[in-house]
């Protein structure tokens, strides 16, 4: 079903049509001279072809009810037959077929009756009423594939359209996801990195009587760290800005897996943090680079947080996992004795949610817990066979 208004032509194609639709019924009307028998005929054609004509603007904005004027004139001379079965095709075109159904039979009914009156040479009235069911079946067929080319482009149109606005939204949609990953990945990175200078730096300023030798260690330590801190902000703050297609996080730097556990622990350990690791993983190396990543993930941000929240007391990290099996890590620390005297260090307070949701990703399951005096930080991940 066409909309009410389709088809609505402007004003040039309607001075067009008017002027064309004009000159076929001055043809038709002097083709008429020869059957004029007298002058009312000559004036009914005259004044029917110019009612006709007029008609024309109304017939393309409103063809239903030009149609019907039309038909009516018919009825009453030939030379209408070309503006009404014009009509005929142009109903069908934009409105629905049975309501062109219902026009073409009035077309071939006032076609009938103008027969009646005028009998045209050279052919009987059955054959007459039969041309002219054929015609008008021909033209409402036309008009009736025209519209439906019309809908089915239309309809071809918008699915692209459609399709067009879908891609650009999965599009957003990754982006939005890659820097989301991008994020999570700069967290994790920068609060362990900054927690080890924190650490690093309570050590300059609560043993003042280190020995020169420590307390420039300590003071290099602390200027690397920030450098590197640095850097890596200013990587993914790049990343974020950028608006074409997004990179993978840390594209360009080789990414941690679980094999890169003891330089981690080494550098907690340096930090001054008492750090046992106890793996007891059957092939490290097997297990697949994501889930590696997030392994080391969870430890990084396990030994933050107990930087973080309990310094100086000692950190155990148990793995332990076998292909096919799955992969489990276990972090404890005791809790201070006394909460308070533990140095304020600011954080976001959103690193274990962002945790669980990594792991979540990863098809793994992670839970943490206070219990028995102590912080318990246990992660499940998948490890193929």
């Amino acid at each position: 079903m066409m909309s009410p208004r389709a088809g609505v032509p402007g004003r040039a194609v309607t001075v067009a049509v008017t002027l064309g639709m004009t000159a076929m019924t001055a043809l038709a009307f002097w083709g008429q001279t020869d059957a004029h028998g007298t002058t009312t005929a000559l004036v009914v054609d005259l004044v029917v072809g110019t009612a006709a004509c007029a008609l024309v603007p109304l017939l393309l904005h409103r063809p239903v009810t030009g149609a019907l004027a039309l038909t009516v004139l018919v009825a009453l001379s030939p030379v209408a037959t070309p503006t009404a079965t014009m009509s005929a095709w142009y109903v069908a075109r934009w409105r629905r077929f049975p309501v062109a159904g219902a026009v073409a039979a009035a077309g071939i009914a006032a076609h009938a009756i103008q027969a009646l009156s005028r009998p045209p040479g050279g052919l009987s009235y059955g054959w007459w009423v039969f041309m002219t069911v054929v015609a008008y079946a021909a033209l409402v067929g036309w008009g009736a594939l025209g519209q439906a080319r019309h809908s089915l482009i239309v309809s071809l149109r918008e699915r692209a359209d459609r399709a067009e606005a879908e891609q650009g939204r999965r599009v957003a949609e990754a982006r939005i996801a890659e820097r989301a990953q991008i994020a999570r990945e700069m967290h994790d990175v920068l609060a362990h990195r900054l927690s080890l200078v924190a650490t690093y730096a309570g050590a300059l300023e609560f043993r003042p009587d280190a020995s020169p030798e420590k307390l420039s260690r300590a003071a290099g330590v602390v200027r690397a760290g920030v450098h590197q801190a640095l850097d890596e902000l200013r990587e993914v703050i790049s990343l974020l800005r950028d608006d074409g297609p997004e990179e993978t996080a840390g594209e360009g730097r080789p990414q941690p897996v679980l094999t890169d556990l003891p330089r981690l622990v080494g550098e907690s350990l340096d930090a001054g943090m008492r750090v046992r690791l106890d793996d007891r993983t059957a092939d490290p190396a097997a297990l697949p680079a994501t889930t590696g990543r997030t392994a080391y993930r969870v430890v990084q941000e396990g030994l933050t947080n107990a930087r973080k929240h309990a310094p100086g007391v000692p950190v155990e990290v148990l793995l332990d996992g076998r292909p096919g099996t799955g992969l489990v890590i276990d972090l404890r620390n005791p809790l201070p004795d006394d909460p308070s005297t533990v140095p304020a260090i600011p954080g976001s307070g959103t690193g274990l949610i962002g945790l669980t949701e990594r792991v979540r990703l990863a098809g793994g399951r992670l839970d943490h817990e206070i219990t028995s005096g102590e912080f318990r930080l246990r992660a499940s991940l998948p490890w193929p066979a």
